[in-house]
């Protein structure tokens, strides 16, 4: 005869594969036996086979899912300002997919849905690490073999973005790393970091980092962006040596000029935008070499060499607290004010943003591009980057093509806002229309911009 509730035994681990997560209560029921005997049949499952979490009544249970056939949590490091790590919480995957993430006690602001610490797929602050953008398909070119994914990280499962980031995920946008290969591998860079160049030497070698950049493809870093650029280290930063370094070509073809003239466009915008209420930006510099224009942009996230800061996208965080369909900066940082995530100043910062982005000709203003500073579980506005007027940037197949910059108004609740936003708009066309380094041909079509917003802002 068959021991009792043995046929249920036998039916519950094929059940948990196909369920998410259950309570106790819930696999009870789908198997036909009693609470008693559920909790006896789950405390028989070795250890390593199962997760839970949950208080009392929401406790729920998943069939660990292995990562390469591993079976093991995943540590999730954070690194202070100080340079120092300290354990953050353990990863564990799930079946069918999802994950569990215990953040509520790291100052990491977390859903209502995830405060038992279980995800429907990788939670956010790990989205957010994911390799990317022109860095993170370096990157991968130069892992991908060795890590057997795909050589285009958009083709990536999240269990692959898991496995590269706990392998070679030890430069990644804000202040966690995930795995003990990844913090080894980050420990050793802290013993023994690299010198950072010279002032005298800086042109030199951002162009030497420039062409191995276009090369074969060296891993160095995995922060979000398409613009060519190569992460560096240099001396006598504000407040750290670590710089992302955007790029030009060399050529001096017309689209090369004009990525040229946009480079030198982001460093007056970033300037300009910085004077907005309860705004700052990130410190950049121009730099000029081999016939290149370099964008030196002092990260945020980094303090001193070894110290970070922990940042968020509104990439990240839209999906993970709002599900909005809306890519405006406005709207979806109203929804996180009414949520109680963010404070109405930040609100308000970003409307200022949001228009000087518009009046500057900023089409490229996507939800990667505003991000903020993590801390006691609340969001606070980091710097403002990528900045620029991507509505004169040369199309794909090198064309540059015309633009007719028509400056989009307000309503009239908008106008003391938008009159802000236009006198700091005003002040980057000025600036961009005299600057020498620029071409001449874009600083005509500057001055005609600042000559058309100077007309129309006294009318608004």
């Amino acid at each position: 005869m068959r021991p009792r509730n043995q046929a249920a035994r036998e039916r519950l681990v094929p059940l948990l594969r196909r369920m998410r997560r259950a309570s106790p209560l819930e696999l009870a029921d789908a198997l036909g036996v009693s609470a008693p005997s559920m909790h006896r049949m789950l405390a028989e499952l070795p250890s390593n086979q199962m997760v839970f979490a949950g208080r009392t009544r929401r406790t729920c249970y998943a069939l660990r899912r292995p990562l390469r056939g591993d079976l093991s949590d995943i540590p999730l490091y954070g690194i202070d300002t100080a340079g120092n790590a300290t354990l953050v919480s353990k990863l564990a995957l799930t079946y069918p997919q999802g994950t569990l993430l215990a953040l509520a006690e790291s100052g990491w602001p977390v859903p209502p849905e995830s405060r038992d610490g279980w995800w429907d797929g990788l939670p956010y602050p790990i989205y957010d690490m994911r390799p990317q953008g022109y860095l993170g398909r370096q990157i991968a070119r130069a892992e991908h073999r060795l890590l057997d994914v795909s050589e285009h990280p958009e083709e990536w499962s999240d269990d692959d973005v898991i496995f590269v980031l706990s392998r070679v995920g030890t430069d990644a946008s804000g202040n966690l790393l995930l795995g003990d290969e990844a913090y080894q591998r980050w420990l050793q860079n802290k013993l023994s970091p690299p010198e950072p160049a010279s002032e005298a030497e800086l042109g030199e070698h951002y162009s030497r980092l420039a062409q191995r950049a276009l090369g074969a493809g060296v891993a160095g870093s995995s922060v979000a962006g398409e613009f060519p650029k190569f992460p560096a280290l240099r001396q006598n930063g504000h407040s750290t040596p670590h710089v992302l370094v955007k790029f030009s070509g060399a050529s001096q073809s017309a689209a090369e000029r004009r990525w040229a003239d946009l480079l030198i466009c982001e460093h007056f915008a970033l300037e300009c935008a910085a004077g907005l209420p309860g705004l700052g930006s990130a410190r950049t510099r121009i730099l000029q070499h081999d016939g290149r224009v370099f964008l030196e942009i002092e990260r945020f996230d980094r303090v001193d060499l070894h110290g970070r800061r922990a940042v968020c996208t509104l990439d990240a965080l839209n999906p993970a607290f709002l599900g909005d369909k809306s890519t405006d900066w406005t709207h979806l940082v109203t929804r996180l004010n009414e949520i109680g995530l963010i404070a109405d100043d930040t609100v308000r910062a970003v409307e200022h943003l949001s228009w000087f982005g518009r009046l500057v000709g900023n089409t490229d203003m996507h939800l990667a591009n505003l991000s903020f500073h993590v801390f006691s579980s609340s969001l606070h506005l980091a710097p403002t980057y990528d900045m620029l007027p991507m509505a004169y940037a040369p199309l794909a197949g090198g064309e540059v093509p015309p633009y007719d910059f028509t400056p989009p108004l307000p309503l009239p609740q908008q106008r003391e806002i938008w009159q802000v936003a236009c006198k700091a708009a005003l002040e980057f066309w000025r600036q961009a229309s005299i600057d020498a380094r620029i071409s001449e041909a874009f600083r005509s079509l500057c001055a005609a911009n600042a000559r058309r917003l100077g007309e129309i802002s006294p009318r608004v």
